[in-house]
């Protein structure tokens, strides 16, 4: 037996080695969450019963995460204390069409996740192969236990260099990184993030993660490598939660590179609030106009414009919010919209009689179009 998960290029367990060691012990495919339910490592399955790839394992693989509610039905049968494997059985309602063997991962008194292995009734309780697992389960509660501590020092290193800014506390982050600090690095800011929530430790492709300081809405940051970006992204960001990636960096870490991608993180999580196109993820480099219009200070809106923002105005300043997007083409601004074009010209004369503005001008145009966008930021 191995003693443990070798270390990737940024000193991280590779847990997948470990799965893949329950795997084979047992002969049934396994998947290691952390104890908030996301994902950490999979086994492979060739099983082309379709009741292995039931809903709850098809989520958690793709989504890298449970639902709440998966976790709730989970969690009721006692796996947060649980000290040896529980067995769970299946519950079509739930999406769980196949059983599972839980073995929680422990350290000491604090569990750290949980190994779900599926269950078609084949492996007994008191099988021994289930004692060799939970030493793995054991091995892999150590590790886990030891990068969270290693996690909670990085995130208050990056906590105080966001909030400082200063050279030393950026190089006492940076030396704490060590060759994780060099190379291509940017900021992911996810947003809002609950003080009670956890900060995932570890977070796989992540280098330092730290609820940011600031006033609320509070963000979440976290520091990594630009192609890790996205995925570390989409494991953090969640129902009422958007995210965003600061530009690229190259090391060593600075104040200046810190700071700066931290600022465009944060712009661009605001745009993916305001956006639905970005689907809850922007990057700022793909942010266009909203690189200049998160970079403006708070203001209210221009008094020609702000009586078309009025709640009972919404449907006009969409619709003269397409038309500008649509370069002023009115045929295809009526396709998008979905209406007449004699409608689009209806609504675009009380658009110009509402605002006063000139929509065959220019400068008119341009003044109508930053306010909508900057509306969709407040």
């Amino acid at each position: 037996m191995r003693s443990g998960g070798e270390r990737t290029e940024n000193g991280r367990v590779d847990y997948q080695e470990l799965v893949d060691e329950v795997c084979a012990l047992l002969g049934t495919p396994a998947t290691l969450e952390g104890r908030d339910f996301r994902l950490i490592a999979f086994g492979a399955h060739d099983n082309e019963d379709d009741r292995v790839m039931d809903p709850v394992r098809t989520r958690s693989i793709l989504r890298r995460r449970s639902a709440p509610g998966v976790r709730e039905w989970f969690e009721s049968f006692g796996i947060t204390t649980a000290r040896e494997p529980v067995r769970i059985p299946p519950e079509p309602a739930a999406g769980v069409l196949t059983g599972r063997i839980c073995l929680p991962v422990r350290h000491g008194a604090v569990v750290y996740g949980y190994v779900w292995l599926l269950d078609d009734g084949a492996v007994a309780l008191g099988d021994p192969r289930l004692d060799e697992a939970m030493a793995v389960a054991e091995r892999i509660g150590s590790l886990l236990a030891e990068e969270a501590r290693a996690g909670a020092r990085l995130g208050e290193l990056l906590r105080t260099a966001l909030a400082a800014g200063t050279p030393g506390a950026v190089r006492e982050l940076a030396a704490a990184l060590g060759a994780a600090a060099e190379g291509a690095l940017t900021v992911v800011a996810v947003t809002p993030w609950e003080l009670d929530t956890d900060v995932p430790a570890p977070l796989p492709g992540a280098s330092a993660v730290c609820v940011a300081p600031g006033a609320p809405p509070h963000a979440l940051a976290a520091l990594t490598r630009p192609a890790a970006a996205r995925a570390v992204a989409d494991r953090l960001r969640g129902p009422g939660r958007v995210a965003g990636i600061g530009g690229t960096r190259h090391g060593p870490l600075g104040p200046d590179g810190l700071s700066g991608a931290w600022r465009e993180a944060l712009a661009a999580a605001r745009t993916a609030g305001a956006e639905d196109r970005f689907g809850g993820v922007a990057r700022w480099s793909e942010l266009g106009p909203y690189r200049l219009l998160t970079a403006l200070p708070a203001r209210a809106p221009d008094p020609a414009v702000a009586a078309l923002l009025r709640p009972e105005h919404r449907e006009l300043a969409r619709t003269a919010e397409t038309f500008l997007d649509n370069a002023g083409q009115a045929a295809r601004t009526a396709q998008t919209l979905g209406i007449h074009r004699q409608t689009l010209y209806y609504r675009l004369s009380r658009v110009e009689r509402l605002t006063g503005l000139d929509l065959g001008s220019g400068a008119d145009r341009l003044l109508l179009h930053m306010e909508l966008k900057t509306a969709r930021l407040r």
